[in-house]
């Protein structure tokens, strides 16, 4: 998608409060309307100028917005940051899904839809708004399980205008077998309810930390092995490393680089669980001794083998 500054385009610093967001795409609004306003560019320039207000206007938006980053230029064409939502407590539909044309179609689906609490006539009774973040674990946390205490910081307008975030730290229990995307529900930990009403409930999405050597697709998990020739050739017994321990496996017999090995079961536990995939990598040891060179040179007089025998049809 390409990045859009919302900020030059309403001509303000990143420091502005809310009143001076405000007050700027009034000003500019005015000018630019296609209605009365004389610029060849009107149009265009009107409908910027209500994409960048309609995502500063709201404290949420805005908090999300920076955490994209400040260092980006207009039309440049970016992605945004891996996890760069995590810990970020909203009251939108869940951030599960984005659309990935346009910057404001990004913010439309992460808030699109959301319950704003304007206020309404009377005392009576208004359940709270449900709050959504994202938490990033371990991998080994889906295996076993684990407790872990998390910081979660929800956008705020301060009495001078400025938009902060609040945090707050929960203890969340994390279940065996939780997969990436899936949501844990914390009843009655969402928005405060109104006249004596209960309170939202808080989701987490899940997420995983990268991992150097796991590759997870959903309840599935692959690992590249390095073995050496001989053990691909002849055959071995070679240890797996796994997010809950080690295992011992088989590498059969002529197995060739890239074969990948099913260990059912061993994947991310569930009902069913998912599988382990070894994939093998054979590493080629290095000449760096006059014995090393001699052992390559007698392999190559002891096979007649042309490994691009068929390569040229």
């Amino acid at each position: 998608m390409k990045y859009k500054d919302y900020y030059e385009i309403l001509g303000l610093e990143r420091s502005a409060t809310q009143e001076d967001i405000k007050r700027s795409y009034r000003k500019l609004a005015r000018e630019y309307h296609p209605d009365v306003s004389k610029h060849s560019d009107a149009e265009d320039r009107f409908k910027e100028l209500g994409e960048a207000y309609e995502v500063l206007k709201e404290p949420e938006k805005r908090v999300a917005y920076d955490r994209l980053g400040s260092n980006w230029q207009n039309g440049q064409d970016f992605q945004p940051p891996p996890n760069w939502d995590e810990g970020f407590e909203f009251s939108g539909p869940g951030n599960e899904a984005y659309a990935r044309g346009n910057l404001d179609d990004f913010f439309e689906a992460m808030f699109g839809g959301a319950r704003r609490g304007h206020p309404q006539a009377g005392p009576s009774p208004v359940r709270g708004q449900d709050h959504h973040a994202k938490i990033v674990i371990d991998l080994r946390d889906a295996w076993r399980g684990a407790e872990r205490s998390i910081v979660l910081k929800l956008p705020v307008v301060d009495e001078q205008g400025h938009v902060t975030l609040q945090s707050r730290t929960l203890n969340v229990a994390i279940p065996k077998g939780v997969r990436a995307g899936q949501h844990l529900r914390l009843a009655g930990q969402g928005g405060a309810g109104r006249a004596g009403a209960p309170a939202g409930d808080l989701y987490l999405e899940i997420a995983f930390n990268e991992d150097a050597r796991f590759h997870v697709a959903g309840r599935d998990v692959s690992i590249d092995l390095p073995v050496a020739p001989w053990e691909a050739v002849l055959g071995a017994q070679v240890t797996v490393p796994t997010p809950d321990g080690a295992v011992e496996m088989t590498v059969p017999r002529n197995s060739a680089g890239g074969r990948r090995l099913r260990l059912k079961g061993m994947g991310i536990p569930g009902n069913p669980p998912g599988d382990l995939y070894v994939v093998l990598n054979i590493v080629l040891p290095a000449v760096d001794s006059e014995p090393a060179r001699a052992a390559y040179e007698a392999m190559r007089q002891a096979f007649d083998f042309d490994p691009r025998a068929r390569f040229y049809g």
